[in-house]
């Protein structure tokens, strides 16, 4: 068949030369970074499900479990939100906790200092604190994730690994990383912080290195920081004209350096977490500073990128998972225990609906991070995952927490530290924003990478027009062209179930397959039709990008089921799945409903038959998963383990009323009919079989119930 892709290579070259995009090297590095997982399988319209079962548990060791259940424990009975809130930082008892714990330290490995942690354990800690306090949260893991210790271990040099990783283990020296320019937000790799070639005599001898100016915001934990790590443009005016740009190249630099100035704040929506700017005129960075030494010049792009993979990962996706747990928590409690119209505002379909929504969401956003956590602790570095993650976790814990405040009323909008959402709520927008925009992300990234790095013939199209391989190009196209034809047929008559998924979940398997392959589909549809212009057409690579999340979630939450085995959840797993299929279905009708060809338009009716039949969750259904949710409270701590126990405030006093309520728990109408009559907790106590344990679950719920007042 050579002579077949030698006649379709060389009828396509021009065109496909026309057609494709052009790739930057920070593009290109950004495409290359990381590996391919199931969002892959995804791509390519045949999902297997043995080799998404095929991914392991997520698993704890012994020293992660301690960790967790002592100090993770212990760090949080230090921590009362609004007074955090209030002081705009940490108290310095728990400063003093997070260093001598290692808290910053969870990534570096024990021969360093560290505590060696895997990426699920250092998840697992993160989501914790942020249940009880989410600036202590942002403050131990940003060392943890896209910060200097992580570019050394990968990239440093051994005398940077000996001096620096022991001393940011044990928090002898705090971090921060300086990428984000005035001028240069979501574009982060056209920073224009440049710093040039040059030498200077130091202690008598000339030291090669780099003159840097630099002017960098948004820097989280650089108000407190020991060292920075820096982004900038490496230029060397001594070579010819054209070849001077180096490319972005990262250091670090030691706090207090000449020419550099640090120390002020931003106030993120408030947040008592540091954050502030820094700049620097004429710093003088020896080559000793540059990560990874001089070999490592130019390189800063591809190891930020690579390192993001990680980190993007398991961050922001704690921070969102951590927001959608305490609003399931909060809304199922304060349902059960706030009373209107003589009965537990729980009870209502309008708010038991959306206490069943964020828990069908809630699965399926951990499940996928669950999910990823297991392919990072395998060795992968899912970067397009890792995008997704963030997208899609920050975004439902902001839904959860807005859904939460609904439902708290005046409650959740009176400040004070009986307040139970009103701190999540102003952070929320944070991670929404932050480590690349979501607007960004689902526009440019998740797509616009998604459709080079995971299709199983586009980066191949690419390299042959690049190489000029005319015969590469046409095979590439012809299989290209089979696997059109594949996905075709499976949009429209299915293609059936790849692997051996859960017997109880094949149906929605079966919806997974449907939809991946009316995805892959459109896809290339959508390429073919538009070429390079679908990069500019961000509504529509959006969409795109949406569909594939969808499908990732959902696959996660088959995968969860698969390895967790819970029956109790099983109503939930279904829910879950079948949401996110809705929601991919009605996202690919948007599509085509805007894409510029009306031929197109057209066949969508046909093209998307199989994806109708699947609707989202029915009202019954899901006050069906609310009352599992009331009368069953083991269900709350299965979707929500990792909430922590504050040291003081409102999310301590529910969990006390809450417990309180356990002896009575057959009681709570009549003790409430009682006691709205009377309105005295002794005469309605005493109508209990047990007055004592009535009488203090009476108080403690009042406490839940009231708000905070101040002096004028």
């Amino acid at each position: 068949m050579g002579w077949l892709a030698k006649l379709v290579g060389n009828a396509a070259f021009a065109p496909f030369s026309k057609a494709l995009p052009a790739m930057g090297d920070t593009e290109r590095a950004a495409l290359e970074a990381g590996t391919v997982g199931f969002e892959g399988d995804l791509f390519s319209g045949r999902p297997d499900f043995d080799a998404l079962n095929a991914r392991g548990p997520n698993r704890l060791t012994e020293a992660e479990s301690r960790f967790i259940d002592h100090e993770v424990r212990e760090l949080n009975a230090m921590l009362d939100d609004f007074a955090i809130d209030e002081a705009g930082d940490l108290p310095p008892e728990v400063w003093r906790f997070l260093r001598e714990k290692k808290f910053f330290g969870m990534i570096i490995p024990t021969g360093y200092g560290g505590l060696g942690f895997g990426h699920f354990a250092h998840a697992a800690v993160v989501t914790r604190i942020a249940s009880v306090n989410v600036a202590t949260a942002v403050t131990a893991m940003v060392p943890n994730s896209l910060g200097p210790a992580e570019l050394l271990l990968r990239y440093g040099t051994d005398a940077q690994k000996q001096h620096y990783l022991p001393r940011l283990a044990d928090g002898r020296e705090l971090p921060c990383f300086g990428l984000t320019s005035p001028h240069a937000g979501s574009d982060a790799a056209s920073i224009p912080d440049t710093g040039v070639l040059c030498e200077r005599e130091i202690d008598g001898r000339k030291v090669r290195g780099f003159r840097v100016t630099f002017d960098k915001r948004y820097i989280t934990l650089a108000p407190v920081a020991t060292v920075v790590g820096l982004a900038f443009q490496a230029v060397d005016p001594a070579r010819p004209e054209g070849q001077q740009h180096l490319g972005i190249t990262c250091a670090l630099i030691p706090v207090p350096t000449p020419g550099m100035t640090i120390g002020r704040r931003h106030h993120p929506m408030d947040s008592a977490f540091m954050n502030g700017p820094i700049q620097g005129e004429d710093v003088f960075v020896p080559m000793d500073w540059v990560i990874g030494g001089e070999e490592r010049v130019g390189q800063g792009w591809r190891m930020l990128m690579e390192c993001l993979a990680a980190g993007r990962s398991i961050s922001l996706p704690a921070l969102g998972s951590a927001m959608q747990q305490t609003a399931l928590f909060v809304v199922t409690g304060y349902g059960r225990i706030r009373e209107q119209f003589g009965l537990p505002i729980g009870r209502f379909h309008a708010i038991a609906a959306l206490a069943g929504r964020i828990a069908v969401d809630l699965y399926a956003t951990d499940a996928a991070r669950r999910f990823t956590a297991a392919a990072l602790d395998a060795g992968e570095q899912p970067s397009l995952a890792g995008a997704i993650l963030k997208v899609q976790l920050t975004e439902a814990g902001r839904r959860a927490v807005i859904d939460g405040m609904d439902i708290l009323g005046g409650k959740g909008i009176i400040r004070g530290p009986k307040n139970l959402l009103g701190v999540s709520y102003r952070h929320a927008p944070i991670a929404i924003t932050v480590e690349g925009a979501n607007l960004l992300s689902r526009a440019l990234i998740i797509f616009g990478q998604g459709a080079v790095r995971c299709h199983p013939h586009v980066l191949d199209e690419m390299k042959a027009v690049e190489a000029g391989d005319r015969e590469a190009l046409g095979e590439a196209l012809l299989a290209h062209g089979g696997h059109m034809a594949r996905n075709l047929w499976g949009a429209l008559f299915g293609l059936g179930v790849r692997g051996t998924p859960p017997a109880e979940l094949r149906a929605e398997a079966a919806m997974i397959a449907r939809l991946s392959a009316a995805f892959a589909f459109t896809t290339d549809l959508a390429m073919g039709l538009l070429g390079g212009k679908l990069k500019r057409l961000e509504l529509l690579s959006a969409r795109l990008g949406d569909v594939l999340s969808n499908l990732y979630l959902a696959s996660g939450a088959l995968w969860r089921h698969q390895v967790e085995g819970d029956p109790a959840l099983l109503p939930f797993v279904r829910a879950a799945i079948r949401v996110q299929v809705a929601r991919g279905a009605d996202t690919l009708h948007e599509l085509y409903a805007n894409l510029p060809s009306a031929a197109a338009r057209g066949l969508a009716p046909l093209l998307l038959r199989g994806t109708r039949q699947r609707r989202p969750l029915r009202d019954r259904q899901v006050l069906e998963l609310a009352d599992l949710l009331r009368d069953e409270p083991a269900l709350i701590h299965a979707l929500c383990p990792d909430i922590g126990t504050p040291k003081s405030g409102g999310l301590l006093d529910l969990m006390q009323a809450l417990e309180l309520s356990k002896p009575v728990m057959g009681e709570l109408d009549e003790l409430d009919k009682v006691l709205r009559r009377t309105r005295s907790f002794e005469q309605a106590a005493a109508r209990s079989k047990d007055p004592a344990a009535a009488l203090a679950y009476l108080r403690a719920a009042d406490k839940v119930i009231q708000v905070d007042d101040f002096p004028p």
